[in-house]
């Protein structure tokens, strides 16, 4: 096994295992600072909103989301969903983002994660991360750092901020342009096969299936190196 010059990673279920999407939580936070609500509107009733137009927008289908591949930045929905219900906030984009974010989907590392990252350090391969994510780049780099204190990573992209969302492969050819290397000196780790696994292997990319924290149905496949521990992936690694 050849031993890659970085690796990148996923963002949800794969660094971090967030708990189940709660958007009434998450929209009951936000509201907490509303200063105007013209309709007293209910975080139930702005959340059936929200899922009106992710619909419309066919958004977050687990099944068809990697056919969506230009991203709807967070803070153009919100302005949308709130503004278009007679409702103001006093926050900045970035505040809603963290505000709802840490009430709705509240996360943790992955088991051995933080381990297998200082395995990494120590061996000198670098790290960095694409995640498809609508919150805004500050917002997901905040909280990869609070949930992951001991490592910092070479670049956090979120394809809120660059257009392109996996699995197309222009936004895998962003991290190699800003990692300096080349694909074949580069791993790419996530949970969801259509967006990460093939997504990367489009780019030249070593694709690894980690599904150690994933919460949707998946079948075993032979075409990729698959690992349910961090602990599995660092033993395959230091054999060689």
């Amino acid at each position: 096994m050849k031993l890659p010059k970085m690796i990148l990673f996923d963002y949800g279920q794969t660094l971090v295992n967030e708990s189940k999407f709660h958007g009434i939580k998450g929209t009951e936070a936000v509201l907490q600072y509303a200063t105007k609500n013209k309709y007293g509107k209910t975080a139930a009733e702005v959340q059936a909103y929200a899922e009106e137009i992710n619909k419309e927008l066919g958004r977050f289908d687990p099944l068809k989301k990697h056919l969506m591949q230009v991203e709807v930045p967070n803070h153009m929905f919100t302005a949308y969903l709130y503004e278009s219900q007679g409702i103001e906030v006093s926050l900045s984009p970035k505040e809603i983002d963290k505000v709802f974010w840490d009430a709705a989907a509240p996360g943790k590392p992955t088991e051995g994660i933080e381990d297998f990252l200082a395995f990494l350090k120590k061996q000198g391969i670098r790290t960095g991360v694409i995640s498809n994510i609508t919150y805004c780049g500050e917002a997901v780099t905040e909280r990869i750092a609070e949930t992951i204190p001991g490592h910092e990573f070479e670049f956090i992209i979120a394809t809120s901020e660059y257009m392109y969302r996996k699995p197309n492969k222009r936004i895998f050819e962003l991290a190699l342009e800003k990692a300096d290397l080349s694909a074949d000196d580069v791993w790419y780790i996530g949970d969801q096969y259509e967006c990460d696994i093939v997504g990367a292997r489009n780019a030249g990319i070593f694709p690894v299936w980690y599904i150690g924290a994933i919460d949707l149905p998946y079948s075993e496949r032979e075409d990729v190196l698959t690992v349910k521990s961090w602990k599995g992936l660092r033993g395959m690694m230091e054999k060689g």
